[in-house]
């Protein structure tokens, strides 16, 4: 490459990968650096997170998702190939392989820096049926097209969702919305194992009163077939359940095929390892972020797979500043996630009680039941708080809560304490804002930080 002019290759155009040209674009001007992206898909820059609102009709618009079209970041003098997959990474020859895949040609491209921005492919096991047409799939915006598309001309009304993780209770209540009656399958005890079973319970509880049907440990076998070749049924180890639309919510795992090929190192979930900077361990010119990356869990230590927009953007962010000769760096992640189902909001951060005991940790743990709202202001609605912490030093180790409007985001407060390396004592006198339409007098949180010091001191 030339010595005045150096060439960032992307590989991914979504969050991270748009998001680091675009940083390092606002750093670097074009006749300093030359910035090359490759995009498979259609779309770029978009909310696959805001799929199952879109399916729901909480988003009127495909496009809604969008946040920036391939022709606004080409316009920024970032030379995006749309359709293109790379499918060859030559780390000794500094370049990569790409094929246009509407004409079918392949040529080479070279980088001074790369960066991967792969994402995740959805978990989709071998079974019997799963390819057959009316089984859905919702990783991108095209796969939320053809689900809504089958939605609307399909002539029955059962739809089977196979898992109950995040993507599996959202698209239940999309479904529900829809008018469908809904069955979920879920290999666990319970729904949500992000969170504990005791907690999961709290949404199957929540799920069933929905109307939505539950089926826990249930391991799916295949899916049957109609003379049409179109999925009819969903199968169990002990039960079939009829279905004229299935869709998985099985989750994803990290896309580093191409990296595994090339020598990259992987961790334990098969994410690529990186150093603060979100360079690859051992590779100077080497960047990765987002869903292929495993990333610090700054409350186990361990390196973990969390598959989340706000990471993406936050990495895409980071390598950009790098690339473009600023410095920036990702120290980690506590674990947090929001999510709902009909008006039941679901929270998690920190450690489970399985989490903290594979970590080696002695703990409490504690559950505290509460309101949104001071109990006598209108519409308090009722929320559960576990919490989790050290026996020894009463250091906070995790937060999960589930209740009706105002439960969620009060997880942000257990979030920036985990972050801190605060203990549940010192989360008590949290100065935390206080109004009757807004909180007991006593934040929820709170309440069940005083009762986990309780339970530390009694250790």
């Amino acid at each position: 490459m030339s010595s005045t002019r150096e060439r960032l290759v992307i590989i991914g155009g979504d969050a991270t990968g748009m998001s680091a040209a675009s940083q390092a674009r606002r750093l670097r001007k074009p006749e300093e650096l030359e910035i090359v992206a490759f995009e498979r898909g259609d779309f770029t820059s978009y909310s696959a997170c805001g799929i199952p609102y879109w399916v729901g009709g909480d988003v009127a618009d495909r496009d809604d998702l969008i946040a920036r079209t391939p022709q606004e970041h080409r316009a920024r003098d970032i030379d995006l190939r749309m359709r293109t997959e790379v499918r060859r990474l030559d780390i000794d020859g500094r370049r990569v392989l790409a094929r246009d895949l509407a004409s079918g040609e392949e040529y080479w491209t070279a980088y001074d820096k790369l960066v991967i921005a792969t994402g995740a492919r959805p978990v989709r096991p071998p079974l019997p049926g799963i390819d057959a047409p009316g089984v859905y799939g919702v990783q991108t915006l095209g796969d939320g097209e053809a689900l809504i598309d089958a939605l609307r001309h399909t002539g029955g009304r059962r739809a089977m969702v196979v898992g109950s993780g995040y993507i599996g209770v959202e698209m239940a209540e999309a479904l529900i919305r829809r008018g469908y009656q809904v069955t979920a399958v879920n290999r666990g005890k319970e729904p949500m194992s992000t969170l504990d079973p005791d907690m999961g319970r709290l949404v199957h509880d929540a799920m069933t009163g929905m109307g939505i049907e539950m089926v826990n440990d249930a391991e799916v076998t295949k899916i049957l077939t109609g003379d049409d070749g179109r999925a009819r049924a969903v199968v169990t180890e002990d039960a079939e359940y009829p279905a004229d639309v299935v869709v998985l919510g099985l989750g994803v795992r990290p896309e580093t095929k191409l990296a595994e090929e090339a020598g990259l190192p992987l961790g334990e979930s098969g994410g690529l390892l990186t150093d603060l900077a979100m360079r690859v361990r051992g590779h100077e010119d080497i960047w990765a972020g987002g869903d292929c990356v495993e990333v610090l869990d700054l409350v186990s230590g361990r390196e973990r797979h969390i598959a989340l927009g706000t990471h993406a953007n936050k990495h895409g962010q980071v390598i950009g500043s790098n690339v473009g000769g600023g410095y920036a760096t990702f120290p980690g992640v506590v674990g947090t996630a929001v999510s709902k189902v009909c008006d039941l909001e679901i929270a998690r951060t920190g450690l489970r009680e399985k989490e903290a005991r594979a970590a080696g940790l002695r703990y409490v743990a504690v559950t505290i039941e509460s309101t949104s709202r001071a109990g006598y202001y209108p519409n308090a609605a009722p929320m559960t708080v576990k919490m989790i912490a050290e026996q020894r030093t009463g250091k906070l180790l995790g937060v999960q809560i589930v209740g009706r409007e105002g439960a969620g985001k009060r997880v942000d407060i257990a979030a920036v304490a985990l972050t801190a390396r605060m203990t549940v004592e010192q989360m008590t006198a949290l100065d935390l804002g206080y109004a009757p339409p807004f909180s007991p007098v006593w934040d929820p949180v709170l309440v069940a930080a005083r009762k986990a010091v309780s339970a530390v001191r009694a250790g």
